[in-house]
């Protein structure tokens, strides 16, 4: 079956893989975003899909309009006549041309209808919801509206942001190949709006934390769900890199504790929080001991 595929970030890149490893999948044209400078430096940087399948020298067109919108984003698609469009985390909402061009199934990364939108991994961690999870979708003008045609979950357990976007892309692999290959068998199931979330766009100032307005397992909860990006910063722009959370009573609130050879234990509106290394702002990442060493911090003294 010939695919034209749609996607931009590495989770994107797992379910690419997987359709290029198949022997029953052609990938006719990788659509992905533009390429866009990273980093102080600023250096021009290729989205991870592109980037994979230049380093694996694949033969496939890549194509990277700065919108689909135009004619000639319609022409260059409908003109390869694929079977399938595969979406998965493009960050592009596809018009209806092109929406009519082939049966367009989106990789969305929730239990539909549940965390429609732009977080749905980081809005499941901060729901503290015990599953996961990846429908297969039927894209339509809305968004993330469409029929359902199958999912995949697991457990959150302990895990990070980080961590779930590896583990939710090897799933949404296997159900991309599970969609395509029993789509003609597959009765699409509507979503039931009254169930339906919608989850904001993650921004930098949603990592702020404060000790004495925020409980220990309210800022864990943000740690998990905010790594790597935007990661958790106090107002001072000291970044808390590892923490814990520990069974120790909160006796004055936004103190340091206790410190021990793991770390510095810091009094939260409720419980405590063990901070194993922490970054001060335009500095590298140190050890926590090491921070309060240096700036001559103690026990009953605020972090900052």
């Amino acid at each position: 079956m010939k695919i034209v595929f749609m996607g931009t970030p590495s989770y994107a890149t797992t379910i690419l893989k997987a359709l290029f490893e198949d022997s029953e999948v052609e990938v006719v044209l990788l659509v992905t975003q533009q390429d866009k400078p990273v980093g102080r430096k600023q250096l021009l940087t290729p989205p991870d899909t592109k980037a994979w399948v230049i380093e694996n020298d694949l033969h496939v067109e890549i194509y990277q309009p700065k919108t689909l919108r135009t004619l000639e984003a319609y022409e260059k698609i409908a003109s390869l006549e694929p079977d399938f469009i595969v979406v998965a985390a493009y960050g592009q909402i596809l018009p209806k041309e092109i929406l009519d061009i082939a049966p367009c199934i989106n990789l969305h990364a929730s239990l539909l209808p549940k965390y429609r939108g732009a977080s749905p991994i980081q809005s499941t961690l901060l729901a503290n919801d015990i599953y996961a999870g990846i429908t297969s979708m039927l894209m339509e003008e809305g968004l993330d509206t469409g029929d359902m045609l199958g999912f995949s979950y697991l457990k959150t357990e302990n895990h990070n942001a980080q961590i779930l976007f590896i583990l939710l892309a090897e799933i949404a692999a296997t159900l991309t190949l599970k969609t395509l290959k029993n789509f003609q068998n597959i009765a699409p199931l509507k979503q039931i709006e009254a169930n339906a979330s919608h989850c904001k766009k993650i921004k930098k100032e949603d990592g702020l934390v404060d000790f004495e307005k925020e409980s220990a397992l309210e800022i864990y909860t943000k740690f998990k769900a905010l790594m790597p990006w935007p990661g958790l910063f106090l107002e001072s722009g000291l970044k808390l890199n590892d923490i814990e959370i520990v069974q120790e009573n909160t006796l004055h609130v936004n103190t340091i504790e206790s410190i021990d050879k793991n770390g510095i234990i810091v009094a939260c509106k409720e419980g405590c929080l063990l901070v194993k290394t922490l970054q001060p702002f335009s500095k590298n990442m140190m050890n926590s001991l090491d921070y309060i060493r240096g700036k001559r911090l103690n026990i009953g003294d605020k972090l900052v």
